[in-house]
């Protein structure tokens, strides 16, 4: 007998299924007895692309993300995104924590785009928990106007 792998494709809604995905992490961290929010401790932020004649777009959630704790990198086409955010461990004298939900939580995003991105003239910034950056198409090497005579 011959297995023969298969991959499935889910056709179903992107938000749907990272909703799935959740309700499905959220009840195993409370029978695991994990702290919450433990298995999203590491996840894929949600991420928007357009383009325009001369640039891609993207737009990026990192909640709670602070500049200093991200990182952004390019490469030919590829893009890679990593951020965290740093949970909030602080205790006063005479205080005891009760109940703890907020974790550290780690972002790590990495997409190819359709044409190569010119790194010096993209940027990036970071506003309320949004990452927007602007990625420079790069003109091909060697691409130039004739004079017609």
């Amino acid at each position: 007998m011959f297995v023969i792998p298969v991959t499935r494709r889910s056709h179903l809604n992107p938000q749907l299924t990272r909703a799935v995905d959740r309700f499905f992490d959220e009840t195993l961290d409370r029978v695991l007895g994990r702290p919450a929010g433990e298995a999203e401790a590491r996840r894929a932020p949600a991420l928007d692309i357009t383009e325009t004649d001369t640039a891609y777009l993207a737009v990026v959630d990192l909640p709670g993300v602070a500049k200093e704790d991200l990182k952004v990198s390019i490469e030919g086409k590829r893009v890679q995104i990593e951020a965290s955010t740093r949970a909030a461990k602080e205790q006063k004298d005479g205080e005891r924590v009760l109940y703890r939900e907020r974790s550290e939580i780690a972002y790590a995003r990495k997409f190819a785009l359709p044409g190569d991105v010119d790194q010096a003239a993209s940027s990036a910034k970071l506003e309320d928990g949004v990452l927007k950056l602007t990625l420079v198409k790069k003109t091909p090497a060697g691409a130039a106007q004739l004079t017609i005579n």
